[in-house]
């Protein structure tokens, strides 16, 4: 196989769908911002700030502090009819960016590289179109300025703190997420019985050993030597303990022990994320890995047992079937059946999922936000289009957010239409 595999071709270039601009001026001024000065999760208080004064203005009313920490909730109301919840989220990721782009990460060592910055001004944008056009649906917009989620804490604290007990349970929540797709596209569940997205579970491990002198290994417990037999082991989690047609990942994100190559340290410390697309494999990925967290401590004669921590858990994502469609023929309306493709299952990972609880109606699509230009140019053979959480991943902010803004506000009037009206 190619290292580099080609990329279909895209569909013929046409430009994005109108989006006013003044609605999309302030849009782009807020991506741009958010994108130089990313907050990692937990700390996202200058980014909350930015996203409530965009909301304010388009006339919502703000509260702050919703789940604990810097979640906020936006309302715009516009008489009787359904209620429907906007999503987005507002953290960054631990990673140094390298994109050359002007408008760069300027804190070192964090970069919004999963695009929750474009979801963050597409949403504002969305917003602000349905506040313009208010004679064009009925009902409440609620917006949902989740922090924490690339921890998959935030939507669980938001729920826990009364999001719907305290402003309304909705008809339906919605939510896109960036994708190095062509920009212009978007993609829907393709099979309503398959998760959209699989299920995870964050673990924190810590071997323990016994310090000592690199010159005399053997008056030592070397943590080192038994994190890499770990992080090999584990491997098998996948290789040869979970079915060839089960779809299933683990990843070890962190490996750290030491300070100096002259000294065996005492503990060695590792991360690692595992996804399934169902609960009973996850269930048993997680089983695995403590044995072998646990065995391969034992094998080393570790002098205590290792620290084995679910850190965060999130379920797989299924979203609504009868309303992805309603929302799909929206999308399909207004940007072309050829831009709107089937999107399978996915092994990343959301917290979206959890604003489906009591039953809700959960829609969630996929958001291309890869140029023309670059994604011919890697089905030319150049450089790969860079995924999600590299430290080259650039959206195309003047096609992808005239998109973003656009697929979130007509989903949006696609569930506030007036009755037997058309959005």
């Amino acid at each position: 196989m190619k290292e580099n595999p080609t990329p279909p071709e895209p569909p013929p270039p046409v430009p994005p769908p109108a989006v006013p601009r003044a609605v999309l001026r302030p849009a782009v001024e807020l991506y741009l911002d958010v994108h130089a000065h990313p907050e990692l999760s937990g700390t996202e208080r200058r980014t909350a700030d930015r996203f409530a004064a965009r909301l304010e203005a388009s006339g919502c009313t703000v509260t702050r502090k919703v789940g604990g920490g810097h979640g906020l909730v936006g309302v715009l109301r516009n008489g009787a009819g359904p209620t429907v919840v906007l999503r987005t989220e507002l953290d960054a990721l631990p990673v140094t960016e390298r994109t050359g782009l002007a408008y760069a990460s300027t804190v070192p060592g964090v970069m919004h590289a999963c695009g929750h910055d474009l979801h963050l001004a597409a949403v504002a944008g969305a917003v602000a179109e349905l506040s313009r056009t208010r004679s064009g649906w009925s009902g409440t917009v609620l917006v949902a300025g989740q922090p924490a989620e690339e921890t998959l804490t935030g939507a669980r604290d938001m729920l826990a703190d009364g999001l719907y007990e305290r402003f309304g349970t909705p008809d339906a929540v919605l939510a896109q997420h960036s994708s190095p797709a062509p920009a212009g596209t978007l993609a829907h569940a393709a099979d309503f019985r398959t998760p959209l997205m699989a299920a995870s579970a964050a673990v924190d491990v810590t071997l323990y050993g016994r310090g000592g002198h690199a010159g005399t290994p053997h008056l030592a417990v070397d943590p080192v030597l038994a994190a890499a037999a770990t992080v090999l082991r584990l491997q098998s989690v996948v290789s040869r303990e979970t079915a060839p047609a089960e779809q299933a990942v683990l990843s070890i994100g962190m490996l750290r022990a030491g300070e100096r190559g002259n000294v065996i340290p005492e503990k060695a410390e590792l991360a690692l994320c595992m996804r399934a697309l169902s609960e009973p494999v996850l269930d048993r990925m997680t089983a695995a890995a403590l044995r072998i967290v646990r065995a391969e401590s034992a094998a080393s004669g570790c002098p205590r047992e290792p620290d084995f921590a679910v850190t965060a858990r999130s379920p797989a994502l299924l979203t609504d079937a009868a309303a992805t469609a309603s929302v799909r023929g929206a999308h399909e309306a207004l940007f072309g059946p050829e831009r709107v493709a089937d999107c399978g299952p996915l092994t990343a990972t959301e917290d979206f999922s959890a604003f489906g609880s009591g039953g809700v109606a959960t829609v969630y699509w996929m958001l291309g936000v890869t140029g023309v230009r670059q994604w011919r140019a890697a089905r030319g053979g150049g450089p790969r289009v860079p995924p999600n959480h590299a430290p080259e991943f650039a959206p195309d902010v003047r096609t992808a957010l005239p998109a973003g803004i656009a697929a979130m506000a007509s989903a949006a009037r696609q569930v506030l239409a007036p009755e037997g009206g058309t959005p």
